[in-house]
């Protein structure tokens, strides 16, 4: 099932009974996590928090049960899309078999054609309103712990492109907000992102970088699979909502992001830029990751 956007799953939640609005101001700092977290814990439903002091609010525990991780990606149950991915990504990334085994498998590559993510000339559902001179402030961003280093995203799309290759990459790597227009960048050294930014360093030119918040849930949890190297994520997307995924073409960069992604950050990364001090935060771990070096994240626009 594709969802138009969060308000699409929040419907659908609500249709299930499985959401809660609070119409209350609770403060984006510490006081929406905390409440969060004893729900959580006690298995309670997704939350709205409608009065966050911005324009915005904030949906969150919107997958912090089987139920509704299932509900994201359009399926009664986990195991219906573990089997399913399973199949078909062994069929992608297998290079040997039979003759018989590889036009077994025809069928299966004709039908994830049809999901291949497509590319629009006209503006998206994701541009209707352009901020040139960008403000993070008008966003709830969440600080979630009393000793973490800020403010973070914590469920980023990350869009980044290989500068020779042109092969692109949505990753999931969180955002210590560092002021109004900058964030910190935490991408492993083993991630996908990290190895672009590498490459990057050898052109002496600015990396290209947008990130993709909310949208239907499931470019979320294709961020975050462990996909074989060079898989385009929006393919499993496609795959999971069974219909293709637009992309529409970034106002002040080339990358190209969800249409009806909800909010889109653009900007850069400029390699030869110092790194910066991110962290510490508290983890899913149950404990506080210490703090590092990483690249700064300049934005140029953010639209919704």
């Amino acid at each position: 099932m594709a969802y138009s956007g969060l308000t699409g799953f929040i419907a659908a939640l609500e249709k299930k009974d499985e959401i809660r609005r609070i119409k209350l101001f609770i403060d984006p700092v510490l006081e929406i996590t905390e409440i969060t977290d004893r729900l959580t814990k006690s298995g309670g439903k997704a939350l709205l928090f409608e009065n966050t002091g911005t324009e915005f609010p904030v949906l969150i525990n919107a997958f912090g049960s089987d139920a509704r991780m299932a509900m994201a990606i359009g399926r009664k149950n986990l195991d219906e899309a573990g089997v399913e991915i399973e199949s078909v990504f062994n069929i992608i990334s297998g290079t040997r078999g039979t003759i018989f085994k590889k036009l077994s498998a025809i069928p299966v590559l004709i039908k994830l054609a049809g999901f291949l993510p497509t590319r629009r000339i006209r503006k998206g559902t994701c541009q209707q309103v352009i901020h040139r001179i960008p403000d993070l402030g008008i966003l709830p961003v969440l600080k979630c712990w009393p000793h973490d280093g800020g403010r973070f995203i914590t469920l980023p799309m990350v869009h980044t492109i290989h500068p020779e290759t042109g092969k692109t990459n949505v990753g999931m790597y969180r955002m210590q907000v560092l002021d109004k227009n900058t964030t910190a960048m935490h991408w492993q050294r083993h991630k996908t992102g990290s190895n672009h930014f590498e490459a990057w360093k050898k052109t002496s030119r600015k990396m290209p970088v947008s990130v993709a918040l909310g949208g239907d849930p499931a470019y979320a949890y294709s961020a975050a699979a462990p996909l074989p190297e060079n898989i385009d994520e929006y393919i499993l997307a496609g795959l999971l909502r069974k219909k293709k995924v637009k992309l529409v073409r970034c106002i002040t960069n080339e990358l190209y992001v969800p249409s009806d992604a909800d909010i889109i950050l653009e900007g850069y990364v400029d390699p030869a830029e110092e790194l910066v001090w991110e962290g510490p935060f508290g983890d899913h771990t149950g404990f506080y990751s210490l703090p590092d070096w990483y690249p700064k994240f300049h934005i140029t626009c953010i639209t919704h």
